[in-house]
């Protein structure tokens, strides 16, 4: 059992800090607002973050005050919230970007000794990466990029704290496992798919009962539901979700919730099975969830459900493998297995096709490794000139797993072209035999001293002189 902990959620003024709370409570308790300074007491609230339950206190707005001043009591209670803490979520407004205030509080919370998670919040969507790297020069590490309002980027945030509080929190995500399977944690599998595609039907058969409920109609399962699984002496944790159809179809707040629920699992899964009924495969609908899967950053197997029912052809399984590369380009070489829920066939090779896709999903690789790599791609297709200027790739190292993610350091990163970016993914899938999970590769440049004005700033100074 985990022992319980508690987080300090602190910053200056309208970074978002009591959305975060609330997103993390589960439900609004404090009061939200565009206006600055609306929080001002400590308040406590029992969190949740994917399997870890917590107490998460939001906090003032930091301000420099007077101690007798309003602002210098706030300020008071808000270092007493970093005292108790054992760990702190430090927020930044990722649309701004670094501010001098948020320099200074930096220093105060690297002070206090405690963990910190820098969190970029306002980072939704694709237009405020460039706030988040700037978020590195506070110097407190890596920052996780998430938007409290829109609930996005909080399986890095999960990710980020049990790396911070392994003792509390279990294993450090991205450690190799021991070799004693009694403490290899369990693999978070999520079973997704259309209404009516098998799903329960499959998860009992893995359970060996009647765990859920089944039958012909489609939408039985509105819950998500949550087993444990021992599966050959490897532990899983599966999640049975409800079926997901397309928007317009989707009237009923009931089913509204229970979308919002599978979407939820997906987020926090490590593994998601897409169940395809093996009559009708890759309609949209099973598109559009592979996408999601994808965009989460998930590790995807496909499963062909009732695959007793399907008429056996040689090479069909080859065929549906070039199919699925066909069809989801974006995740090329994801495993494709035929699977029956009501026969157990196929259990074995979609069970062993999970545990090697969560470990391809986890896969490091050395930098020695990356710029070798980089010199021979660069030079067997170098990357085109854009405006008559050549555009140089220095430098790759892989900032993380869990999905593999890459910062390449290059010259104009905006005018590098989407099809030279898919190049570069797929001769690294390749090079380094990492099918079927999302790859991100993520283009940075050193800043240019000359940007915004300041050549001008510059200049006019040594006319002074």
């Amino acid at each position: 059992m985990r022992m319980t902990f508690t987080i300090a959620i602190v910053g200056r003024p309208n970074v978002g800090k009591s959305t975060l709370f609330n997103r993390l409570v589960g439900r609004r308790v404090a009061l939200v607002d565009d206006r600055p300074g609306v929080t001002r007491d400590r308040r406590e609230g029992q969190a949740r973050l994917g399997d870890l339950d917590f107490t998460i206190v939001d906090t003032a707005g930091l301000e420099e005050a007077g101690s007798e001043s309003l602002a210098g009591r706030m300020l008071a209670q808000t270092k007493m919230a970093i005292e108790q803490a054992d760990a702190v979520f430090f927020l930044v407004d990722a649309k701004t970007g670094p501010v001098p205030d948020d320099r200074a509080f930096a220093d105060l919370v690297r002070r206090s000794g405690k963990p910190v998670i820098v969190v970029a919040n306002k980072a939704e969507g694709k237009g405020n990466t460039a706030g988040v790297n700037e978020v590195y020069a506070l110097g407190l590490g890596h920052p996780v990029g998430i938007s409290a309002e829109h609930g996005e980027g909080l399986v890095d945030l999960f990710e980020a704290l049990r790396e911070a509080l392994p003792a509390v929190t279990g294993k450090p995500v991205d450690v190799e496992p021991p070799d004693d399977a009694d403490t290899v944690r369990p693999i978070r599998v999520a079973v997704v798919g259309r209404p009516n595609s098998g799903k329960s039907t499959l998860v009992n058969r893995l359970l060996g009962e009647d765990r859920m409920l089944t039958g012909p109609e489609a939408g039985i399962t509105r819950d998500t539901i949550e087993v444990d699984l021992n599966w050959k002496g490897r532990e899983f944790h599966l999640h049975d979700t409800a079926g997901l159809r397309r928007p317009p179809r989707i009237q009923e707040k009931l089913e509204k919730l229970s979308v919002a629920d599978t979407i939820n699992a997906i987020r926090f899964a490590e593994v998601v099975v897409l169940l395809m009924d093996a009559e009708h495969l890759f309609e949209e609908q099973d598109l559009r969830i592979a996408g999601l899967v994808e965009r989460e950053g998930r590790a995807l197997v496909i499963g062909i459900s009732k695959w007793d029912l399907h008429e056996r052809r040689a090479g069909g399984i080859t065929k549906l493998h070039e199919q699925a590369d066909e069809r989801v380009p974006q995740v090329k070489g994801l495993p494709v297995v035929g699977v029956s829920g009501l026969t157990g066939d196929g259990l074995d090779r979609l069970m062993q096709a999970v545990v090697d896709i969560h470990e391809v999903w986890n896969k490091r690789v050395s930098t020695r490794q990356l710029n070798k790599w980089l010199e021979e791609v660069t030079a067997a297709h170098p990357p085109p000139a854009v405006s008559g200027r050549r555009i140089k790739l220095n430098y790759i190292t892989q900032a993380k797993a869990r999905p593999p993610t890459f910062a390449l350091f290059c010259s104009r990163s905006e005018a590098v072209p989407p099809a030279y970016q898919r190049y570069l993914v797929n001769t690294l899938r390749e090079k380094f035999d990492m099918p079927g999970t999302p790859i991100r590769l993520q283009l940075r440049e050193k800043d240019n001293p000359f940007a915004e004005g300041k050549g001008k700033t510059e200049r006019k100074h040594k006319r002074k002189r």
